[in-house]
Order: structure tokens, then sequence, then C-alpha cells
């Protein structure tokens, strides 16, 4: 019997001056998979992402449908149930850590904050925790680490960080909303290989949206284009790219610089 997916949506979502930004979008995710999602930009991709987190009202918009993450329907849980759910089942990794991070706060206390929303007990448990967490995105795992400030980190570091409190409470599923854009290449290359081991090592769904073809294909199972509000194609990653079926995909395509090497896909997403 096939394994229900972690995540099933089912949505459309509209704004009060710009009605159909999602219509009828349909996508799985199953357990331990990292799913590409790709697209340019005012296709719906970061309204996607607001309205699996039960967040588009904050942006004025609306969303209908369905979201089931690990049997439950997300969108009948009050706002005090979805509190419980964002960061602890679902964390998030945004694009920039120089705005996601509070410039006046230390790393260990933005951490520590993070830990305390979700969990009771004693200081030195949460303590653990998140050593352990940095530990796990290869940052260093040591208190006097933690008394940085988000000034004192590079970008990658910082980039780090973010992950590192997204991966706190072992969400079953992380959504990295174009997790390296603001990075340089190499440490685009790095933070692509830690979702891939984060994955493998915790067992985590990923959803990767991005409007880069090329790290879509290098950490991504399979892949969903996402354009003018509609799922046009979703399919095994490498197939999509060798024989892309929809006139937009392969207009996509065409336009990379390179041919994507699918035999690294492979050995960093599996």
């Amino acid at each position: 019997m096939t394994e229900k997916p972690l995540l099933s949506v089912r949505l459309s979502a509209n704004y009060p001056n710009k009605p159909g930004v999602l219509r009828d979008v349909e996508l799985d995710v199953a357990r331990g998979e990292i799913l590409g999602l790709v697209g340019q930009s005012g296709c719906g991709k970061s309204t996607l992402t607001l309205a699996l987190l039960r967040l588009l009202h904050l942006k004025g918009g609306t969303a209908e449908g369905l979201i089931h993450l690990g049997g439950r329907d997300l969108m009948r849980l009050s706002e005090r149930e979805m509190r419980a759910v964002r960061g602890k089942e679902i964390g998030l990794v945004l694009q920039s850590a120089v705005s996601a991070l509070n410039p006046a706060l230390r790393i260990g206390t933005q951490l520590e904050e993070a830990w305390n929303v979700h969990q009771r007990g004693a200081q030195h448990e949460g303590t653990m925790a998140i050593l352990a967490a940095l530990n796990d995105v290869s940052l260093p795992a040591e208190i006097e680490f933690l008394r940085r400030y988000p000034r004192q980190l590079s970008v990658g570091q910082a980039q780090r960080v973010l992950i590192a409190m997204a991966v706190l409470h072992r969400p079953s599923l992380l959504i990295a909303d174009e997790p390296t854009s603001a990075l340089d290449l190499i440490t685009q290359s790095e933070i692509l290989k830690l979702f891939a081991q984060l994955s493998r090592k915790f067992g985590m769904s990923i959803l990767y949206v991005s409007h880069d073809l090329l790290s879509v294909a290098t950490i991504s199972h399979r892949t969903a284009v996402l354009h003018e509000g509609k799922i046009i194609e979703c399919r095994q990653t490498a197939e999509l790219f060798r024989s892309p079926s929809h006139p937009y995909t392969r207009e996509l395509v065409r336009a990379l610089p390179v041919a994507p090497t699918f035999s690294a896909q492979a050995a960093a997403a599996r």
C-alpha cells in the first residue's frame, strides 16, 4: 500500500485587488522528500508559502481549500492551534537572514525565544537542544558563539542560524523560501548540501521554493512548476529537466546557462 504523503495541498487564493493568485493548486510532499517549487517572480510562490502557514491574511489575502499535514486539515484549525504548528511541525527558512534576525539581540537569546515558544523545562535542556541544532548546521556548538550578535556573523553563518532555528524542534516539514538567493555561489552550494543532509538525518520533508532552476535541480527529488497561479507540471526532477512537457517549462529550461548535473543531485538529495 502506498504511504500517504506528509503534506497534501489543494488551494486557491485571492487578494482584494488581484483575484486568482492561486488557482486550484494541487501539491503533495512525501515523507522525507525534497520537493522543489519553481516559478518566476509574481507567479504565486510567496502567496502559497503564506497560505500553508495560514498567514495570508496578514497580506490582506484569503485562501480556500485544504492543507493536510500528517492527516490533519490545517484549514480547520483555530489560530491558537496553528500557533502550536508553526515552528514545531512546520519550520520556515526565509530569504534574508539580515532582515529575519533581530540585530539588537544575541544569537543565543533569539534561539532561546524560539525554543521557549514550544517547550517548557529546565534552562539547561534548552541550551543543550540549541547547541545540538548549531552542530546540525555546522556552526560552533559553543556558548561563546551564542553570545555573538548578528552583525558579527558572515551572511552564510547568519543563514545557518536561521536554519538551526527552523529545525530546532525537528519539524516534519521545512519550508525554505528562496533561502540561497542572497548568497554567493560557494555558500549556496554549502547550504544546499546542508538541506539535503538535514532531510536525510531527520527524515524531514522539505518544500524548497525558488526561482533558481539550477539550485532546484541540484537538491530536489521532484520539481513542481508554478505558472500564473497554477501547477503546470510536477515530475521527477531529472525527467522534468530532460524532457519538459509544458511550453513554459521548456522555456525555463532553455534559459539555463548550463545543463543541470543530476548525478550530483542524486548524491546530495538522496
